[in-house]
């Protein structure tokens, strides 16, 4: 007992090939292995999101890592005999192996939280929540069509769910931990979640808030509004889209920076009509001078912004994108605009009443002056740390349970 106590707990980390999570995941065993846990993650190699194949091929690519994770999992978990698993919500692999190997499992949700609430729409959508029972039944209806639309995904959890006697089981909800599931939300910006709340904790960005230096090539006036547009590092091509911001930002009187991951060509990157183009910049650093940010309504960023009271337009394209726009909105942090629309002068419009209008800027700064009180996280491990063993480890997952991971066999 005193050499556990000595090397603490075992904590296993299972998290998808997504650059944003694999970096929340590493503040998380970096917290976790400061503490004395050993910490050591499951993974299954694949191919960076290919979002000009797609969403029919990324489900397919998600389905067989998941597969692949439930055939290989169980040895490696009974190997390592982990005292409880951190589970990414987008792989429902660390749902169905936790809950088939009886361990312990909290949800990390690098993105907007996937838990069952009647009255909130799945995360990919940007609708407002719900009240009346009609409106709970076509929430019911959009989550059938998501397990549709997501197919060889829910094949896949289907598949072992019953191999491995585990009930009816179709979506990442339905593999979401039962105990608890820390949001890199930050506090406040969620909808309310009056069934299901109780189980979340907000902690926002594990990541500690390091601005980093501002680039000595990027010298914004002073006396003019600054505005930084990104599109996250999965949807920087989007040439045309990235020009009418520009064009927009200029027409509002503001100098403009706008970011493409890298996305775009040397020539590509020339057309767009902005102060400054550049295929990375220290985003945190840059937030810290401007005034306004045009996003795609990645949860990163939008936190970010938040950290540093900088309100947004979102410009929301794929996944949990329109559900963050619609927190924005709610929050009174930004405005939103459907990408398909956004011509011009709808989105001039949206600059010019968000430059003008203090109370986005004023909600905003709420948020940037809770942010040094945010968990994160050490806060994250604090609560991970009310989940394990206070002593001796059982050996039960050496026995019993193997030999079953076979059954399934799922052409995704």
């Amino acid at each position: 007992m005193a050499h556990h106590q000595q090397i603490g707990s075992r904590v296993m980390l299972i998290c998808p090939p997504y650059h944003s999570h694999l970096q929340a995941f590493d503040a998380l065993a970096c917290a976790l292995r400061a503490r004395g846990h050993q910490v050591r993650s499951l993974t299954q190699p694949g191919p960076p999101p290919d979002t000009g194949r797609g969403l029919r091929h990324e489900v397919r690519i998600g389905a067989a890592r998941t597969d692949a994770l439930c055939r290989s999992g169980p040895a490696q978990i009974a190997r390592f005999r982990p005292d409880l698993i951190l589970g990414d919500q987008t792989e429902p692999a660390a749902g169905l192996l936790a809950r088939h190997l009886g361990v312990p499992m909290v949800s990390i949700a690098c993105a907007l939280p996937f838990d069952a609430e009647p009255t909130l729409p799945l995360p990919f959508l940007g609708w407002s929540p719900v009240s009346s029972p009609r409106a709970i039944e076509r929430l019911k209806t959009a989550r059938r069509i998501a397990q549709w639309v997501m197919g060889p995904q829910s094949r896949v959890i289907t598949a072992w769910s019953a191999a491995w006697g585990l009930g009816d089981r179709r979506d990442f909800t339905d593999c979401v931990s039962d105990l608890m599931t820390l949001s890199q939300t930050a506090p406040g910006f969620d909808h309310p979640r009056p069934f299901g709340g109780h189980r979340i904790r907000y902690t926002g960005l594990f990541c500690p808030p390091l601005a980093g230096p501002f680039p000595d090539d990027i010298r914004p006036d002073p006396d003019r509004p600054l505005i930084y547009v990104s599109l996250g590092t999965l949807q920087g091509h989007r040439l045309a889209l990235l020009s009418r911001i520009a064009r927009a930002c200029t027409r509002a009187g503001a100098q403009v920076l706008v970011t493409h991951g890298g996305a775009l060509t040397p020539d590509q990157a020339r057309r767009i009509p902005a102060t400054w183009v550049r295929d990375f910049v220290p985003q945190r650093a840059i937030l810290t001078r401007a005034d306004l940010c045009v996003t795609h309504g990645g949860l990163n960023t939008a936190m970010e912004c938040l950290e540093q009271g900088v309100p947004m337009l979102a410009l929301p394209l794929t996944n949990d994108q329109p559900g963050v726009a619609a927190r924005i909105v709610a929050s009174g942090t930004g405005l939103r605009l459907t990408p398909a629309f956004a011509i011009e002068t709808r989105i001039l419009a949206a600059l010019r009443r968000l430059l003008a209008d203090r109370t986005f800027r004023d909600r905003a700064h709420r948020f940037a002056r809770q942010s040094a009180a945010w968990p994160r996280a050490a806060g994250a491990v604090d609560l991970i740390e009310t989940l394990l063993p206070s002593h001796g480890r059982s050996d039960e997952l050496a026995h019993g349970t193997q030999g079953r991971d076979r059954k399934a066999v799922v052409d995704p």
